[in-house]
């Protein structure tokens, strides 16, 4: 591609995005094409000439994007948002341009110090104390990840690592049910096994764990010949919101010298507004903690904000330094590649202070308040399973002779209609269907909308 031709494209592809941007109304949420309709669309073969960039645009626009669900709608009101604030867009046009593999300080020198800064920052912003130092992960399960491998390598005495898990006792890690599946995947990947991941029953609205349970399991274990490694506590749990009692986790783990990782993956940038710190209260005293500025703060996924008291316990699990990564002739500098499990690393802080310079938090911190689940509450048919978690509830309808299929096929409805996007849980054995506002874009009228498409499709849903 000559100069001229690099110059015409960003351009136009810049462009372009403004333009989706405004469509989005127009557009239905979730992707109407069957399973197999895009890949159908393109060649069986990659090509030996290369192509018009013309005819290669042309075919994004009319191949690729029927099939995708548009994560930045007003009304995309399925999982937690991927809120992708146009500042932070242009901030990740700059980074792909300037290409950096930021993996040390010598590789990009300003991208290192600049990390610091920014995750120095969002500390503040969410009221952690100075004692935390912070990196930007890819995703909370990375984050979740590298707290478990430090968990299990002070659990073992250093030893894992080492020698490797056949050679040392069991460990053992403690959560609720209403921890994300990343919990899981990090109880695999690090080795220490899904039947070492001890579930503890939940207690109150908040679904929160029984930390007189988790305090008998702990104990129980360790006569056992287990090893109690650490604990997982969530704040504003994936499937309805539910918020572990922080301050009593710590409490239980530091009787029992256990490590703690707070999960606030989504709840976590609502920590910028005092009002909701109650719902963590006790964070201040955990080891690692987790939230993702590119949920719901406006930043471009990826960039997750992983937070520990002890950079040196995370360094001293995951630091690998052949002669060819060390820098020499510069002294203190930080290396973040030995605070992540992937070596490569991407310049995600760019996106940070473009974001907080151009908003400021008072502007991240302007929120939209509905009141849908007061209206569903009063509605004939509908109950509210779950009360409101900042943005997040969950609501059942009652109909058929099959609660549970009733409500599976009223999510299809919903979806199959286009107009706004749900999905569903599980709340104690049963089906619920989750809402969750979040996108920077919403106002009354997509919240109107929302309404008027539930009740309506609920009546035609058998």
């Amino acid at each position: 591609m000559d100069e001229a031709t690099f110059r015409y494209w960003p351009a136009r592809a810049a462009d372009w995005g403004v333009d989706y941007r405004q469509s989005l109304r127009d557009r239905p949420v979730r992707a109407q094409t069957d399973a197999g309709a895009i890949a159908g669309e393109i060649a069986q073969s990659p090509p030996e000439a290369g192509e018009a960039m013309e005819r290669i645009f042309e075919d994004f626009e009319t191949v690729i994007m029927p099939g995708m669900t548009h994560w930045q709608h007003p009304r995309f009101f399925a999982y937690f948002p991927a809120n992708a604030a146009p500042v932070s867009v242009v901030a990740e046009y700059l980074v792909t341009a300037v290409a950096a593999q930021c993996m040390l300080w010598q590789t990009s020198p300003a991208a290192t110090e600049l990390e610091t800064k920014m995750l120095d920052w969002l500390r503040q912003a969410i009221g952690l104390p100075a004692d935390f130092s912070g990196v930007i992960q890819d995703s909370a399960s990375s984050a979740t990840l590298a707290a478990v491998l430090v968990m299990r390598e002070k659990a073992l005495a250093w030893n894992g690592n080492r020698a490797g898990l056949a050679a040392n006792p069991k460990v053992r890690v403690y959560s609720s049910d209403q921890v994300h599946t990343s919990i899981d995947r990090a109880i695999w990947v690090s080795g220490i096994g899904e039947e070492n991941l001890v579930r503890i029953p939940t207690v109150g609205e908040r679904r929160a764990m029984d930390c007189v349970a988790l305090a008998a399991a702990i104990e129980t274990d360790r006569k056992a010949g287990y090893v109690p490694a650490g604990i997982i506590a969530c704040t504003g749990g994936t499937s309805v919101g539910a918020c572990d009692d922080i301050a009593e986790v710590v409490r239980v783990a530091r009787e029992h010298g256990l490590y703690v990782h707070v999960d606030a993956a989504w709840a976590g940038a609502a920590m910028i507004c005092e009002e909701f710190r109650q719902l963590w209260q006790g964070v201040e005293g955990a080891d690692s903690v987790v939230f993702n500025p590119h949920k719901w703060l406006g930043a471009q996924f990826d960039c997750s904000a992983h937070f520990v008291r002890s950079p040196d316990d995370l360094v001293r699990t995951l630091a690998i330094q052949p002669e060819y990564l060390k820098t020499h002739g510069q002294d203190g500098i930080m290396n973040y590649s030995e605070w992540s499990v992937p070596l490569g690393r991407r310049f995600r802080a760019l996106k940070l202070w473009f974001l907080l310079r151009f908003h400021g938090l008072s502007g991240l911190r302007q929120r939209w308040a509905e009141n849908l689940a007061e209206r569903l509450r009063n509605e004939p048919g509908f109950e509210i399973v779950t009360e409101p978690v900042l943005s997040l509830f969950s609501f059942r309808h009652a109909g058929g002779s099959d609660a549970d299929a009733h409500n599976l096929a009223l999510v299809k409805a919903i979806n199959d209609d286009g107009r706004i996007y749900l999905t569903q849980t599980r709340v104690d054995g049963r089906i619920a269907i989750r809402f969750q506002a979040g996108q920077f874009s919403m106002t009354q009228d997509d919240a109107e909308t929302a309404f008027k498409v539930i009740v309506e499709l609920s009546k035609k849903v058998v």
